[in-house]
């Protein structure tokens, strides 16, 4: 574990000793992870999200797995990556812009009509992550400046580059969305990414059998 992790695990203890309020507080792990299930990388082919912000619609019975739940703060996030080899390194820095790294971008959404969000706006994001030191590994980041969310909101993955982060060959209730136009779900190339504030996108795509193995940590208000 990094040291960032270390950070993390003593704002978590803090919240104890800080006084009866702030102790009510809950620790909410948004998109829980299933350490059983990994990014294929580096098998053939090898899978990632590309140039576009994403979340999951669906995992399962949950059909609001990246859904805020309560008001709070995002203090962390989690990521599980695969580990490509050089090959496919530099196939994917070639063609989607440059090295992997990706960031939490909290979505006030405006309109869902049959798993198609429409006018998601950017609420906030947090900072951008460069991933190759960490790929094959499990990874938590505690953020230098926590984010602030409201329930309702929606905590979903921004990848301008690309991000070695999606399990394929799942079942059909595993389900993403990409923010993507209607008629453009094979185009993984064009930057569709949400990378400012107040950013408006359509989520028109959706896909099956696949999740992206990203999670953020809530502490919730008192």
């Amino acid at each position: 574990m990094n040291r960032r992790l270390i950070a993390l695990t003593a704002l978590f203890a803090a919240l104890a000793l800080v006084g009866p309020s702030l102790a009510s507080a809950r620790i909410l792990d948004i998109g829980k992870l299933d350490t059983t299930v990994k990014p294929g990388c580096p098998g053939t082919p090898c899978y990632a999200i590309s140039r576009t912000t994403g979340y999951q619609t669906r995992i399962g019975s949950s059909k609001t797995p990246m859904v805020v739940g309560a008001n709070g703060r995002i203090v962390a996030w989690t990521i599980s990556l695969g580990n490509p080899n050089a090959k496919q390194i530099t196939f994917f820095d070639s063609k989607l812009g440059g090295p992997s790294t990706a960031q939490l971008t909290i979505l006030t959404p405006k309109t869902n009509k049959k798993h198609v969000m429409i006018g998601a706006t950017v609420a906030s994001q947090g900072e951008a992550v460069k991933l190759k030191p960490y790929f094959g590994k499990t990874v938590q980041f505690a953020l230098t400046r926590s984010i602030v969310v409201k329930k309702g909101q929606i905590i979903a993955l921004s990848v301008p580059t690309w991000a070695p982060s999606l399990v394929t060959g799942l079942d059909s209730s595993t389900i993403w969305n990409a923010s993507r136009a209607k008629g453009t779900c094979d185009d993984t190339q064009t930057q569709t990414a949400q990378l400012t504030a107040k950013q408006s996108s359509d989520y028109f795509c959706q896909y099956t059998t696949a999740r992206i193995t990203y999670s953020a940590q809530v502490v919730t208000d008192p």
